[in-house]
């Protein structure tokens, strides 16, 4: 099947950690193209089933064609925040896995129309939902410098966030910021030549994160996570950059963890039980092969839990 959509990252891996039952019922909260579903549909039973969830019409339509031959997926529009709401109308009580695969696709990367790519002449606009109302480019011209301070700071951890801010907000009183070459000519004007990428890279991500409300989706995910799976189920959760794989990563381990007792008693007396346990390794990273086929996999993290 042509994967020109995305290639799917770490799909051997997800094959053999995720699916624990080839007869259950497995949910996608990030469909895409339909990469990863594709090989997982190949490994389960006729019987099973097959929830996918997308925020973005054009990946729903693309991976409905892609897996037209597939009778036993239900396609569910929308953010994985609604999983609940997926699984009601997929008529599913309890899951056996879900897969959050976080991130942007290749297809929106590399479709200029959607603005995330930190090419000349791309206009700022990086919606995952073309729907949504808001866009890099209000952001951009709206946004109070110390708002602006805290975006690229917080969330694109950029050392010369102040700057820049400042910048931005000199800059659009002469004209308005609607275009990528205008946010990488502010950013030249602030930052070394040597570590401008690194700088375009984190700029644009703070603002993607924050047009997709993507840090505090991904907590309300999670949360709702471990409720909707079967006791064995499994969690598996793509991440791309530090801010997602801490969050995963502290998930992870606080509920495999929960205990909030000091630790100079001998025995716990709050009552606060595991829910979930790391699978092993830990963390799973793409190998040089999968890396060399696929530039973009190098950044990928892989955690997996399987509720208790």
């Amino acid at each position: 099947m042509d994967e020109r959509y995305h290639v799917p990252v770490l799909a051997n891996e997800i094959v053999s950690f995720w699916i624990t039952d080839p007869q259950g019922i497995y949910l996608d909260g990030t469909l895409g193209g339909g990469g990863h579903a594709e090989r997982v549909l190949h490994k389960l039973k006729p019987e099973a089933r097959y929830i996918g969830i997308d925020r973005d019409t054009e990946a729903i339509a693309f991976a409905r064609r892609r897996l037209a031959a597939f009778p036993n997926i239900t396609f569910y529009r929308g953010t994985f925040t609604q999983m609940e709401d997926a699984m009601r109308q997929a008529d599913a009580d309890a899951l056996d896995g879900i897969l959050l695969d976080l991130g942007v696709s290749s297809r929106q990367i590399d479709d200029d129309d959607r603005g995330f790519a930190f090419r000349p002449g791309v206009r700022l606009d990086m919606r995952m939902d073309p729907d949504e109302p808001l866009t890099a480019v209000e952001i951009l011209n709206s946004y109070e410098e110390e708002e602006l301070r805290r975006i690229f700071r917080e969330y694109g951890e950029e050392r010369l966030a102040g700057r820049i801010a400042r910048r931005v907000v000199t800059e659009r009183q002469k004209h308005p910021i609607e275009r990528s070459g205008q946010l990488m000519r502010i950013i030249d004007g602030c930052v070394d030549a040597r570590f401008a990428t690194k700088s375009y890279a984190r700029i644009f991500q703070a603002l993607r994160i924050v047009v997709n409300r993507e840090l505090e989706q991904l907590k309300t995910a999670l949360q709702n996570s471990l409720p909707l799976l079967k006791r064995g189920g499994r969690l598996a959760v793509i991440s791309y950059h530090s801010l997602e794989d801490r969050e995963v990563k502290n998930f992870f381990k606080h509920n495999e963890d929960p205990c909030t007792c000091p630790p100079e008693l001998p025995y716990c007396v709050c009552g606060k039980k595991p829910l979930i346990k790391r699978i092993k390794p830990f963390l799973i990273r793409p190998g040089e092969e999968e890396i060399k086929q696929n530039p973009r996999a190098r950044s990928a993290k892989l955690r997996i839990g399987e509720k208790i």
